[in-house]
């Protein structure tokens, strides 16, 4: 698993490291959205996760969900367009399962991707997604996941 700054990055998965999402494979043609753990480090920790509801159409760029915490309000943004199936209601409840558990318990929504092979493209996978990431803590500023703010 690569671990970039203090921040754990697993390895099997696809990132836009750009908006700091991670997508999963499912096996049955959808995709599972997260935050990294570099998304959770930067925004502290949550206090509300309000998603887009299931059967809600998204375009790729644009918001799935709306993420706040103490310091920082702002969309999750999807780099696949694709209809929303399944929503984590657990996270509705509990927003900091995302600070405690990201890659797991933590995830945003399911998405049924309109056209995955090409975004898939586009996506650093985890085995090589060191590098990227830290340019863009470089760029960003941002000193890492065990730094304290």
């Amino acid at each position: 698993m690569p671990d970039v700054r203090g921040c754990h990055l697993p390895d099997d998965l696809l990132y836009d490291v750009e908006n700091h999402i991670w997508f999963r494979e499912r096996g049955d043609g959808n995709v599972t959205l997260g935050m990294t753990t570099v998304a959770t480090a930067m925004a502290g920790q949550l206090v509300a996760f309000t998603p887009k509801k299931a059967g809600k159409a998204i375009q790729a760029g644009k918001s799935c969900a709306t993420v706040e915490s103490g310091k920082w309000v702002g969309p999750a943004k999807s780099a696949a367009a694709g209809e929303i199936v399944e929503v984590n209601e657990a996270l509705v409840n509990r927003p900091a399962l995302a600070n405690d558990d990201p890659y797991d318990a933590g995830w945003l929504i399911v998405l049924k991707p309109d056209d995955w092979a090409s975004v898939k493209g586009t996506l650093v996978p985890g085995s090589a997604v060191a590098a990227p990431y830290e340019a863009k803590m470089a760029a960003d500023g941002f000193a890492g996941c065990a730094a304290k703010p």
